[in-house]
């Protein structure tokens, strides 16, 4: 073909771009974005795009699928995406198919053997099936035009959502008899990432393209509600018919909001990968179909769901990051039309996380880059709590995140349709530097705020706070009151949170406070007016408080052979011991039968049953 002959059929395509969209989408125009992507494509250039979820992204790849020669391989991690996508594109006579660990041995001889006849235009396949040798064979003899990369933050170490199988994708390209042009995208990418994304890629020349975060029909709103339970019923009461999701952190979780909601007469579903594929498959073709109309899951569930009438999407527990957040918020509204997308948060939420990043699975990974990994999460972890306790506009917040810069607050998020009040806390603030400074970095927020109040305990007293110039400063200031400024001392940098424990340390902003026009003020609602002005009520001790950080962790040793025990009787754990009688044994630490009977809670028949194991345990732990 000559290049006068290539340049009139690059016109041809691309004047047909609005006619094949109507005939195959039936939509008369494209969205912000799509045909640039679309145009850069067929004329033979690699892309990238971000474009927030319910944007167009596989309609881009799609139509240039369509305009191109040969095949368009569309590699993606979510087999229900794959079966969706094929299954729409087939009903709208566009011939497609999938490759993944779902078909049988028939059905993918049967798939491969059409592929090969040229049968299909475009074929889904899942990225572990590169690394296949009869796989690549395939593809070695079929006419590849385009490699088209969904979710493609998968391919970097520093996204959400990291899958060491998309790093297979460059080397399979690079095996191809001729490379073909390479299309990737993302509804959710820091800058870093972007960049990350075109390098791991191997993307030459690529056109880019960012066409905004924002999705104007969804409400943004942060509760902190005394029951999440509660809050659920009454939400779901007033919005009864509606469609929406639920996400918690935890299967565990998710199974107790389900049953919630099934106790409270709702049509409603489950969904985590405890369940079996089969009921997971169920649960999901009921909520799609409509035959319930809400889901409790985890963040298993969700991505390539392409549901368009979904009017909620409550997070029930905080994400681990912005990037998850934003993403399984955006499953709300896919329709254009209004959504409400509502967190609850509580401080319990933070720990969760933490724990579910202390044990992610990073086997595989180099140790140097798995510190990086645990630097990036906690560090993502800290911006989303900071996203919950903000008094700023949300909008501004997550599009500010994503590197789209705000002039004004949106006015119809929760925030900015809340009335504050602002408090001046500079006094309160000199002084909680005052204690981190004397504490030298060595505790977290809950020693340093138990300091300043002035509170009484073994721990503080094992520590030496209660010697601090510092101790007792803030006494009769409310604790919630001090943990918001501890967390706006955070986000204003004037205090960090170092290392696993996340303890408090001078931030780079600490020196400015010794300017005397410097002020801190933080911002608190009615309802929190209310609460944090009354006088203070001393704190509510814990039953554990009584103990030093050694008879702590003789506590957490005793309660391990108590949960032994009662599982190998097949009883609840109290039954063996009371966590009083166990707080009890941690700070006597009895080491023979008489001092044993002395604790409150053990009896003759408690220890002929249990006692020497216990003695036996303090000795070890002693030792």
């Amino acid at each position: 073909m000559t290049k006068n002959q290539r340049r009139s059929s690059d016109v041809v395509r691309k004047s047909s771009l609005e006619a094949a969209l109507k005939k195959y989408f039936g939509y008369d125009s494209f969205r912000t974005g799509q045909k640039e992507v679309i145009e850069h494509l067929i004329s033979g250039q690699d892309a990238f795009a971000v474009m927030p979820t319910g944007a167009g992204k596989s309609a881009c790849y799609q139509i240039a699928a369509l305009l191109m020669p040969g095949i368009t391989l569309v590699i993606s991690p979510l087999i229900s995406l794959m079966q969706d996508q094929v299954q729409s594109l087939n009903d709208a006579g566009i011939p497609s198919a999938f490759i993944n660990s779902s078909l049988s041995e028939n059905d993918l001889f049967e798939t491969i053997q059409r592929a090969k006849e040229g049968r299909y235009r475009i074929i889904y396949v899942a990225p572990e099936r590169l690394v296949n040798e009869g796989f690549r064979n395939f593809a070695a003899n079929v006419d590849i035009s385009m490699v088209t990369v969904d979710e493609a933050h998968c391919i970097s170490q520093w996204g959400q959502d990291f899958r060491p199988s998309y790093l297979k994708i460059t080397e399979f390209i690079a095996g191809l008899k001729r490379r073909p042009v390479i299309s990737a995208f993302t509804a959710t990418a820091t800058e870093a990432v972007r960049t990350d994304i075109v390098c791991a890629l191997g993307l030459i020349d690529p056109y880019e393209t960012v066409t905004g975060f924002d999705r104007p029909n969804l409400f943004f709103q942060v509760d902190k509600p005394r029951s999440k339970d509660r809050y659920l019923i009454d939400f779901l009461s007033e919005h009864d018919g509606e469609s929406g999701i639920i996400y918690c952190a935890t299967r565990k979780n998710a199974d107790k909001v389900y049953a919630l909601l099934v106790k409270n007469g709702f049509r409603a579903g489950k969904y985590h990968a405890g369940m079996t594929p089969e009921k997971r498959k169920k649960m999901q073709k009921d909520f799609i179909y409509d035959y319930t109309g809400i889901i409790a899951a985890t963040n298993a569930f969700g991505m390539g769901i392409d549901k368009s009438n979904v009017r909620f999407v409550i997070h029930y527990n905080m994400p681990q990051s912005m990037e998850n957040y934003y993403q399984e918020a955006g499953r709300a509204g896919r329709d254009g039309l209004d959504a409400k997308c509502i967190l609850l948060f509580s401080e319990q939420d933070v720990m969760i996380n933490r724990f579910l990043l202390d044990h992610k699975e990073m086997a595989d990974m180099d140790p140097a880059d798995q510190e990086c990994v645990r630097e990036r999460d906690a560090d993502r972890l800290r911006i989303m709590e900071n996203y919950c306790n903000t008094t700023d506009c949300l909008r501004n917040y997550i599009l500010n995140y994503f590197g789209e810069k705000t002039l004004k607050p949106c006015g119809s998020c929760g925030n900015c349709q809340k009335e504050f009040e602002e408090i001046d806390m500079t006094f309160e603030a000199k002084q909680i530097l005052n204690c981190v400074f004397e504490a030298r970095g060595r505790y977290g927020k809950a020693v340093i705020i138990d300091t300043v109040a002035g509170a009484k305990t073994a721990k503080l007293a094992e520590y030496g706070t209660m010697n601090y110039k510092s101790y007792g400063v803030l006494h009769g200031k409310k604790r919630d009151l001090l943990k918001k400024l501890v967390t706006q001392l955070l986000a204003d940098a004037y205090l960090k949170e170092a290392g696993k424990y996340h303890l408090l340390k001078m931030g780079p902003s600490a020196q400015l406070l010794k300017d005397p026009d410097r002020t801190v003020c933080i911002k608190i609602s009615e309802e929190e007016k209310r609460s944090s002005l009354s006088p203070a009520l001393p704190r509510k001790m814990r039953q554990t408080d009584s103990l030093t950080s050694a008879g702590f962790g003789l506590f957490e040793e005793l309660r391990k052979l108590r949960l032994t025990i009662a599982r190998e009787e097949n009883m609840p754990p109290y039954i063996v011991f009371s966590d009083k009688t166990l707080i009890e044994m941690s700070a006597e630490r009895p080491s023979n039968k008489e001092k044993m009977m002395k604790i409150s809670g053990v009896g003759e028949t408690k220890y002929n049953r249990y006692g020497e194991l216990f003695i036996a345990k303090i000795k070890e732990y002693k030792e």
